[in-house]
């Protein structure tokens, strides 16, 4: 377990305990379990209770059967890490909790059978999901749709989850924002991932809203945003470290933070993962950096460009909460700047803006054979490609509206945008990737029977999905919107299999200006600007974005 906890923390832990009790932090539960560092041989299982407790386990590869047991353990009412240690590769493995008040006499209960999947051997099929911009702490984000998108993951059975950010922090107020108040903003969150991480190991990637910036480090250290959600996010959540299993950022931190578990890659089955830190080592003059003025860092850089070229792994995949960080949007940053070399007015000069940097982010993508870059951050699903390397956005897995990222970013994006709320699942076999977009929905809106929870909105695959026996679905990849720009009529290219199809041409208020089930739109009195043309179909629904011009 780490030792986070400073004099200054210890003064604000009793005060804490009554201050979750109001906010329902972990008050109807006894305890929970989040799973993480998933290797071939060991997980970590961190454990919280609400009072002091023994515990200890019982595991084994059968269901109902537990030949393993594990010491007993005394806690309190703290977290504490657990590896389960010397385990099989590529196996199930079934675990109970056995526990009981701390020095009591009587017998220990038992906790329900969960399970995890150590690593995948080459050539297996798994499943892996993820999520992005939770915003539980500002109430954009709706915690009774969260839930119900975190049942609709477990239902998936992935092997692990990634949260690509803007999960626990709320920097809106970062140069007044307490250790106290940092505490209770990442123990929120067990009370929900507790609901299904005891049986799928989660990862954080951090987001903007998290704080960890080295701007807000180095503002008057150690009290500050950064080193406080630094150590209660380690506190919580254990992330994968350097060791023989996983590759990362190996600094070791003052102020008792050590090694920062921030950016890291490991391999599952045929493939790479690659998480990135797109805020810890960016440039210190501004806690929004633009342009050339943000940095991956080059330790960090130097690091991902020697995991990519030393990886034989059939797909590659790499996450981070943004291209560059801020700003809005997918393949139009990733052109811009340190990402991909270029001034906004079309100039190439990464080579004396980055002095002995080998080549653009984006560059590395497309030498090393990355398959796709997942980000969040816009709060909305959007879907495009360049140069073969897929930049795929994720939308919010709470939003209740389920159209705060459509109606605020989908401009930002070339392609493939649609609304609503949900998870990204991620099917990886030896011959291909799937992509499902898996909406969810509280029950009273789907009342009309419109839509549906566990709808699959958007799918796409890379590589031979039929040859593995995994349903492809794919509805944009055949779909043409022509002419962009428009001056009188709009014309739409469907595949032939979709007879039933309705196209809606929506200004970026959300307001729909027509309507039709005609192949053509005629645009003759639309205003001139760029409007989102959503097309929905019994197989599919996407949006495109078209622009109207009369010149």
């Amino acid at each position: 377990m780490h030792n986070v906890l400073t004099l200054r923390h210890r003064k604000y832990h009793f005060l804490l305990v009554s201050l979750t009790l109001i906010f329902g932090c972990l008050s109807a539960q006894t305890y929970n379990e989040i799973l993480g560092r998933p290797t071939d041989s060991s997980v970590t299982n961190s454990i919280l209770f609400t009072k002091q407790t023994e515990v200890y386990w019982e595991y084994g590869t059968n269901s109902g059967s537990y030949p393993n047991t594990t010491s007993e353990i005394a806690l309190a009412n703290t977290p504490l890490e657990f590896d389960f240690t010397n385990l099989q590769p590529n196996t199930k493995y079934y675990y109970r909790t056995r526990y009981r008040n701390n020095g009591s006499s009587s017998a220990f209960l038992t906790g329900p059978e969960h399970t995890f999947h150590t690593q995948r051997a080459t050539g297996s099929t798994f499943t892996f999901t993820l999520e992005s911009d939770e915003h539980l702490y500002d109430k954009k984000g709706v915690r009774s749709l969260y839930q119900i998108c975190l049942a609709n993951q477990a239902a998936d059975n992935p092997d692990f989850m990634l949260s690509l950010g803007d999960i626990f922090g709320d920097d809106h107020n970062p140069y007044t924002i307490t250790s106290a108040q940092m505490d209770l903003l990442h123990k929120d969150y067990r009370q929900y991932l507790g609901q299904i991480c005891h049986s799928i190991p989660f990862y954080v990637c951090l987001g903007n809203h998290e704080g960890e910036f080295d701007y807000y480090l180095a503002h008057t250290p150690p009290e500050n945003i950064a080193v406080y959600a630094t150590l209660w996010r380690k506190f919580y959540y254990p992330n994968p470290f350097p060791n023989g299993f996983y590759s990362g950022n190996p600094d070791v931190e003052p102020y008792g933070m050590g090694n920062p578990e921030n950016y890291f890659s490991w391999n599952w089955g045929d493939a790479l993962f690659v998480v990135l830190d797109v805020y810890r080592d960016q440039c210190d003059s501004s806690a929004k950096p633009t342009n050339w003025d943000w940095t991956l860092g080059l330790p960090q850089y130097t690091w991902l460009k020697n995991t990519l070229e030393n990886s034989n792994a059939k797909y590659k995949f790499v996450f981070a909460h943004h291209v560059r960080g801020q700003g809005r949007g997918g393949i139009t940053n990733a052109k811009l700047f340190e990402w991909g070399g270029y001034e906004q007015n079309g100039t190439y000069s990464f080579a004396t803006r980055r002095p002995g940097w080998a080549k653009p982010i984006h560059q590395l993508f497309v030498d090393n054979g990355v398959n796709i870059f997942f980000q969040g951050h816009d709060h909305v699903f959007a879907h495009e490609v360049m140069d073969g390397i897929t930049y795929q956005a994720l939308p919010m897995p709470s939003d209740s509206t389920y159209e705060i990222g459509m109606l605020a970013n989908a401009d930002a994006y070339v392609s493939d945008t649609l609304d609503g709320s949900g998870h990204l699942k991620i099917t990886v076999s030896t011959d291909c990737v799937k992509v499902d977009y898996i909406r969810a929905y509280l029950p009273a809106d789907t009342v009309g029977r419109i839509h549906h929870n566990r709808e699959v909105a958007f799918s796409y695959s890379i590589g031979s999905c039929q040859s593995s026996g995994i349903n492809d679905k794919t509805g944009s990849g055949t779909v043409k919107v022509y002419p962009n720009p428009a001056k009188d009529i709009l014309y739409i290219q469907i595949p032939e299999r979709e007879v039933d199809f309705k196209v809606r041409l929506i200004d970026l208020t959300g307001q729909t200006l027509l309507e039709s089930q005609s192949n053509t739109l005629n645009v003759s009195n639309i205003k001139n600007g760029i409007y989102l043309l959503n097309i929905k179909t019994p197989d599919f629904e996407l949006n495109k974005k078209v622009i109207i011009s009369k010149y």
